[in-house]
């Protein structure tokens, strides 16, 4: 048995393989096929037992990580010795054999380590001398049959020796695969032969295997979302996930011939320090991904919302003022990736200066020439490196000056010198009150040049946390939902970074306006201190913007910003969301919205930066997020509130807009002046204001179309807004909205925005914008074919809509994941004219549905409706009236209007279509 498995506490009570042995050897009778089905129980009821008690283990010493996954290797190695034994005695004994019957049987990959989750795949391979002989053929079959039988899911090969030193000479997975290979049973001198001959004839081109393997981690990281900071992490393959440290083990191994990752240590790959951090992450990550495996009960390796929280209960974290145990335990993980890649830039520095050709290395390019000498730093190779190993002790200010110098001269920082910053990252507590550190810190984070990368630089050394510990808190930090997609300190870092690119003009395809005016920013230090501040204060237990301006206010002197600027960073990070609250989740066609909204924002200057802030604060959040529909409604947002900054706070020309719009409209159309006066007469002044030309023109065409029917249809893609705008043009009743809403779902849509128009001679004009459930268009002729069918048969009462909706599979099953407690919001002061109810609740499909039909149920009229996502949280905007056109006023109405909302959004209204 291999020696690995020595440290294992107690492990007869995992298996008993001498008794299992007993009892396999007792089976009576001699047919093949009987005994093989007798021994299966046999060796199922010792897997099953063996699971348990691991499982045990794993619940009472949760942080086991190692541990448990040797015991599953342990436990596996039992089982096959078990099974080849019975095989070969039993089944298949050889009397003489030759020297040709010779079989070993090898554990390769990550059980070759001897490590397995509970549910890993088990990977193994069969060795002969030569070509293999009916016998082996045999053995090989009857194994691999019993291990199915056993509901293994198994990987495996049989090879000659020949065959496994060229294929893995010309397959650098099956290199890698055999270069942890471990003997588990059947011709000890075989293995060892082939051992002899990996070694010789295979384990040659270091750099090459390197090259490879580096380049194989790039691709699996691009497949994964390119950071370690996603919040469903892939335990095993993402960024800092387990497979960054088989990496570094393999290399270290092939490079080396370590046969444990302590021995990194004595190789000089890692210092004991660093070897410490490399243990607790591995132990961490492996008892993350069995408890992933023991409570999914399949080799699951995502950290699902679903999972996380019961991970973290398993692991013990417990709530803390402000922070979920979830939340806690989320960060912990993130700590421990944020450490992998430290380590891995440590590890490659060593193999750069001893395998990298000259001018080559393995690692980021390098990025310019420079002389050899910088503020008393040095530069080798490229890379800015310290000249002693105490540099930065003797002048700490050195160690803002280092990130600083390797902005300014587009330099990668000497990963020895990044070690040497993670060392002396505390040297940093005495300088955040020192002038030119801070200067340089703001230099930094205000570079024209990348300072994105030189931020997230500081951040993987811990200087940053450090330097700015208000940082230093969301450092790793996760939002327990599904919207945000990245840690705190990573969204931040990545906004800054979009920032800078629409500085450049390099996003001006996805963000025209605000590229457009970057130049007119007066306060642009300001601007990129506000996105740093922005999310400062999450995870504090209160308001994250009130609480994250009174930071700004202390730490903006800091950094010398003077007091008007500190006043501005402050105010923005106060109002970091109400650009976006007030785009999505009112009427912009309501001039009372850009009035309360410019009440606020009081400045063209201010305006520019918030719409700046808000942009790369949205785009920052994840992949997705930013569509063609937010920026439509930004851009509106922006230029009608500047248009009041500009002209004053008075409804200026509406009339006048109105006007211009309708001579647009005609240009457009080229119709006479009868048909054209015609439908002027039929359309009321709030339609005029609220569509934009381009669906004037579309409603025009459609109702002309119509003439005299009672319903028309039109859905057309509208690749400016990333959705596919509907319009239905029927008589109008009472229930049309609700019917329409729940049509469109049956179909397969998701709806973003409505706009409900009644015209004056009694038909229904309404627009609705709608996306699939993965936020881009309907546009299938097939899937647009359905939702007009749909809409139809609901208006014409064909079929039970109540039936159909029940019938519909749920998209967002993630969602459940989440605790959203239905909440109601009635403001009879955002608008002149409407009730204005807000209802927030856990998306789901049909919620819009759902809602419309309580609506109708109390006898309110609907005038528009807003529909805003945030992940597992929807929030459904309606502009209301009751059948009169007035406010809904009455404290018992008010009441009665909530109640029946909260039902619908708990999903206790169940539908009955009328």
């Amino acid at each position: 048995m291999s020696g690995r498995f020595d440290t294992l506490p107690n492990r007869r009570t995992i298996i008993d393989r001498r008794a299992v042995a007993e009892t396999l050897m007792a089976v009576p009778g001699e047919d093949r096929m009987a005994l093989r089905g007798a021994a299966v129980p046999i060796l199922k009821a010792a897997l099953d037992a063996g699971r348990v008690e691991i499982e045990r283990r794993l619940i009472e010493h949760p942080s086991r990580g190692l541990e448990s996954a040797a015991a599953q290797a342990f436990l596996t190695d039992q089982l096959l010795r078990l099974i080849a034994d019975f095989t070969c005695q039993r089944l298949y004994p050889v009397g003489n054999a030759t020297a040709g019957e010779r079989l070993t049987l090898i554990a390769v990959g990550g059980y070759g380590r001897g490590e397995m989750a509970p549910w890993s795949d088990l990977d193994i391979g069969f060795l002969t001398p030569w070509k293999q002989t009916g016998w082996a053929e045999q053995v090989i079959e009857t194994m691999l049959y019993t291990l199915w039988d056993l509901g293994l899911k198994v990987g495996h090969s049989s090879r000659s020796l020949d065959d496994m030193v060229r294929q893995a000479k010309s397959d650098i997975t099956i290199r890698t695969a055999l270069l942890e290979a471990r003997y588990v049973w059947g011709d000890a001198g075989l293995y060892e032969e082939a051992a002899r001959r990996f070694k010789a004839e295979v384990q040659t081109d270091t750099r090459g295997f390197i090259a490879d393997k580096l380049a194989e981690r790039d691709v699996r990281h691009k497949k994964m979302g390119d950071t370690r900071y996603v919040v469903e992490p892939n335990v095993k393959e993402g960024k800092g996930g387990l497979r960054d440290l088989h990496t570094l083990f393999w290399i270290g191994k092939y490079a080396y011939n370590v046969q444990r990752a302590a021995e990194l240590v004595e190789a000089g790959l890692l210092t004991p320090h660093e070897y410490r951090q490399f243990h607790r992450a591995d132990n961490f990550l492996w008892a993350v991904r069995c408890h992933l495996h023991s409570i999914a009960r399949r080799g699951e390796d995502r950290l699902t919302f679903d999972l996380q929280r019961d991970i973290a209960e398993r692991m013990r974290f417990a709530d803390r003022p402000g922070k979920s145990s979830v939340e806690r335990f989320m960060q912990y993980y993130f700590l421990q990736a944020k450490m992998v890649g430290n380590l891995t830039g440590v590890f490659l520095s060593h193999l750069d200066e001893k395998f990298a050709a000259r001018g080559r290395r393995f690692g980021l390019p390098m990025l310019t020439r420079s002389p050899r000498k910088l503020h008393g730093f040095t530069l080798v190779r490229g890379r800015l490196a310290l000249p002693s190993d105490d540099f930065l002790a003797k002048q700490p200010v050195r160690l803002i000056e280092m990130f600083a110098l390797a902005d300014k001269y587009g330099l990668e920082i000497h990963p020895l010198a990044m070690r040497a910053a993670s060392r002396d990252a505390k040297l940093a507590d005495d300088l955040r009150r020192d002038p030119t550190a801070n200067a340089l810190f703001l230099d930094v984070l205000t570079s024209p040049r990348d300072g994105e990368l030189v931020l997230r630089w500081m951040n993987e050394a811990g200087v940053f946390g450090r330097f700015v510990p208000d940082f230093g808190r969301v450092v790793a930090q996760m939002q327990f939902d599904m919207y945000h997609h990245y840690t705190v300190d990573e969204h931040t870092i990545r906004a800054i970074g979009l920032l800078g690119k629409i500085e450049h003009g390099t996003l001006v395809e996805d963000h025209p306006l605000v590229t457009e005016i970057f130049p007119q920013i007066v306060s642009r230090r300001a601007l990129y201190v506000a996105v740093l501040l922005h999310d400062i204060a999450k995870g504090r237990g209160g308001d994250h913007s009130i609480l994250g301006a009174e930071v700004a206010e202390r730490l903006c002197p800091r950094f010398g910003m003077t007091p008007a600027e500190t006043e501005t960073v402050a105010w923005l990070v106060r109002h970091h969301l109400l650009m976006s609250a007030t785009a999505f989740k009112r009427d912009l066609s309501d001039f009372k919205t850009i009035l309360d909204f410019t009440d606020v924002v009081q400045s063209p200057e201010r305006l520019r930066l918030l719409l700046a802030l808000t942009v790369v604060d949205i785009r920052a959040v994840g992949p997705g997020v930013w569509n063609g529909w937010k920026r439509q409604l930004l851009s509106t947002l922006y230029e009608s509130a500047e248009e009041v900054l500009r002209l004053g706070h008075k409804q200026k020309g509406r009339s006048e807009r109105v006007a211009v719009k309708q001579a647009a409209l005609r240009s457009a159309l080229d119709w006479d002046d009868t048909r054209f006066e015609a439908l002027v007469r039929r359309l009321p002044e709030p339609y005029w204001v609220a569509e934009p030309d381009d669906v004037l023109v579309r409603n025009a065409r459609l109702i002309e179309s119509a003439g005299d029917a009672q319903l028309s249809i039109g859905a057309q893609v509208y690749p400016d807004r990333g959705a596919t705008l509907v319009t239905v043009y029927a008589a109008d009743h009472p229930g049309l909205f609700y019917r329409i809403a729940g049509a469109i779902h049956v179909a397969g849509g998701n709806i973003i925005d409505a706009r409900i128009h009644t015209t004056r001679d009694g038909m229904a004009l309404d627009n609705f914008l709608v996306q699939d459930p993965f936020g881009r268009p309907f546009d299938d002729a097939g899937q647009l074919q359905r939702l007009r069918t749909g809409i139809e048969d609901a208006l014409a009462n064909r079929g039970r809509l109540a039936d159909r909706l029940k019938a519909k599979p749920l998209p967002r099953p993630r969602a459940e994941a989440f605790d959203i407690a239905p909440n109601v919001l009635i403001d009879n002061k955002a608008s002149n004219r409407f009730t204005v109810i807000e209802v927030n609740a856990r998306d789901r499909p049909a919620l819009l549905h759902q809602l419309a039909h309580a609506l109708f149920q109390s006898k309110v009229t609907i005038h528009s409706s807003h529909v805003a996502t945030y992940g597992e949280r929807a929030v459904d905007t309606f502009y209301l009236t009751d059948l009169t056109g007035d406010k809904i006023n009455g404290t018992s109405r008010l009441r009665a209007l909530e109640r029946r909302l909260l039902d619908a959004a708990a999903g206790n209204d169940m539908v009955e279509a009328a």
